[in-house]
Formats: C-alpha cells, sequence, structure tokens
C-alpha cells in the first residue's frame, strides 16, 4: 500500500490542530506563538484528555481511543460532520477484509435510464463511484465537462481529469478549490478504503506527475459534496454557472448521482440550452442515419411483439 494513502490519526490530528485559531477555539492566547493553531495542552485541556495521552494518539503511539474521547476532540477541533465521520472511521477502523473494496462497480440500468431521461431535459448528470471513477455519464454532461465514455477505460476519473488535463484548468473558473475540493473528497474515500489498491496507484500518479496534487494531499482535508454551485469556462457556449445536486443509489452507497441545473431564466441557462441543442442535433442525425427494420420484422411497439416469447 502506498504510503500516500494510508490514512494515519497521527497526521489527521496534526494537520487539524495547526488550522484551528486560538480564537476560534476559545482560548486565550497568552502572546507569541511558535506553533500554526493550537498546542497539544490546549486541545488537551479543551478536549478533556491528560496532555500524555493526547501527545501518545498524536504521535501515533496509541492505537486506541473510545468513541467518546473521539468526539471530544472533534469538538474541540470545531470539526464538520464529514471531519468527525472520517476522524471516527481511521481512528477505529473495520477489519480490513470490511474495508477491501470488492468487484467493479457498475450502473444500475436504473441509474443509466435516469441520465438519459436527464438529457432530455436538459440536466447534465454523471456517476462517480470509488476513488471517483466516472462510472457513466449523459451526452450533456460530456459536452459541459468531458466525454469521459471516450477515454481509455483507466483515464476515466475526475481526479486524473482535474490534475492532469490541461482542459480542466481553462474550463473551471475556480480551478483551485475544485481541485482542493477533489483531494478532499479522495481523502474520505481513503478513509474509507485504506487497501483499495486501485486508490493507492491513483494518489501515487498524482502525487508524482502533479506538484499541487502533493501540497494539497498533505493537508488532510475531507469533503463530501451534497449541494453548491460551480463555475465554468467553456469554450463553445462561455461563462455559465451551474448548481449540483448529489445523491447515492440505493443499490450502492458508494456511487454518487450528480445533477446540474441552472437558475431559470439565466445566462447559464441559455448557454446549457445551447448545449443542448447540439445534443439534439447529434440523435437526429443518428436517427437518420440508422436503417429501418428489415421487412417482415416487427417494431417492439407492434401489436404481437410479444408472441413467442
Amino acid at each position: 500500500m502506498s504510503d500516500h494513502l494510508e490514512p494515519r490519526l497521527a497526521d489527521f490530528l496534526r494537520a487539524a490542530r495547526a488550522r484551528i485559531t486560538p480564537e476560534r477555539a476559545g482560548v486565550v492566547d497568552g502572546g507569541r506563538r511558535r506553533v500554526d493553531g493550537l498546542r497539544r495542552e490546549e486541545l488537551a485541556m479543551l478536549a478533556g484528555v491528560s496532555v500524555d495521552y493526547y501527545t501518545r494518539l498524536e504521535q501515533g503511539r496509541s492505537k486506541s481511543a473510545s468513541t467518546q474521547v473521539l468526539d471530544a476532540i472533534a469538538e474541540a477541533l470545531r470539526l464538520d460532520d464529514t471531519e468527525r465521520a472520517h476522524l471516527h472511521t481511521i481512528a477505529r477502523p473495520g477489519p480490513a477484509s470490511r474495508n477491501r473494496p470488492g468487484k467493479p462497480q457498475q450502473l444500475h440500468p436504473a441509474t443509466r435510464k435516469l441520465l438519459d431521461t436527464l438529457d432530455g431535459v436538459r440536466r447534465p448528470a454523471f456517476v462517480l463511484g470509488r476513488r471517483l471513477d466516472v462510472l457513466g455519464q449523459n451526452r450533456l454532461a460530456a459536452l459541459l465537462i468531458a466525454d469521459f465514455d471516450a477515454m481509455p477505460a483507466a483515464e476515466r476519473n475526475q481526479a486524473r481529469f482535474v490534475f492532469l488535463d490541461p482542459h480542466a484548468q481553462e474550463l473551471y473558473a475556480d480551478w483551485g478549490q475544485v481541485a482542493a475540493d477533489t483531494v478532499a473528497m479522495l481523502r474520505v474515500d481513503a478513509g474509507k478504503n485504506p487497501e483499495d489498491p486501485g486508490l493507492g496507484r491513483l494518489v501515487g500518479d498524482l502525487s508524482i506527475q502533479c506538484p499541487e496534487f502533493r501540497r494539497l494531499w498533505a493537508r488532510h482535508r475531507v469533503h463530501q459534496r451534497s449541494t453548491g454551485s460551480k463555475r465554468y469556462h467553456h469554450p463553445l457556449v462561455g461563462e455559465l454557472t451551474i448548481t449540483y445536486q448529489a445523491f447515492s443509489p440505493s443499490d450502492d452507497p458508494d456511487q454518487t448521482v450528480m445533477i446540474y441545473d441552472t437558475e431559470s431564466g439565466s445566462a447559464s441557462a441559455h448557454a446549457l440550452e445551447l448545449l443542448a441543442a447540439t445534443v439534439a442535433n447529434e440523435r437526429t442525425s443518428d436517427s437518420q442515419c440508422q436503417p429501418a427494420h428489415p421487412p417482415g420484422q416487427l417494431r417492439s411497439s407492434d401489436p404481437g411483439d410479444s408472441a413467442g416469447a
């Protein structure tokens, strides 16, 4: 397993402690400080544990911490819900066999149908799996972001696109924030699946090829998307802002369906309509090239189509 991937509790605690200011934590600052953020003794006091015990946790010399202690540390560090869940995951991991990803992920036919349906109502949509693999997308999402279906299977990954494809830095108006969020989502995945060799290879490749990824990975930030907005600078339709909603299909909680929308009547909605017209034109061209059904063969809607089934 790659050293870049292992979600060590000690590393996460040190990074989180360095980020929180004494003022935010409610600690009276006694003057000059030689470290960023809180001192160990300050955090231990806020969490109600001994300095020695907290030091052993942060130095990786203690492998056990109760739920109550972890909650107290999370409260002292002002962690949000995602960070708190990540802390519990890496501090109290389950058996290795439970954390190891199983068979390759696939889209359920109903999810594929949903993507196609959303094309018809001018909504870009795509599905992310473990390690941010792009498992599927509709045509409007391919035109807005990138045509992952046309890429080699090993390259159909959002993180690879964000950090290694030059088009991404031109496409995302706030590329720096997109990059930070992408790494933070991978961190969540690493906490859940620390023995995933595919994730280890991905993190290793990105760390070697992209210094910015290495810098962001070392921050130990975690993030999960549910709703939000994103700005694009599209080469065909110009500037547009989308809102997004994320949810997991019931058959696979490790998949995330992303659905994009725009404000009705806005310039962004008009830009999306222009892309949707491209999709409609493509479908018209495809239908004109399709041969008619062979003589004597019933269409699926013809009466008696199910005879002999």
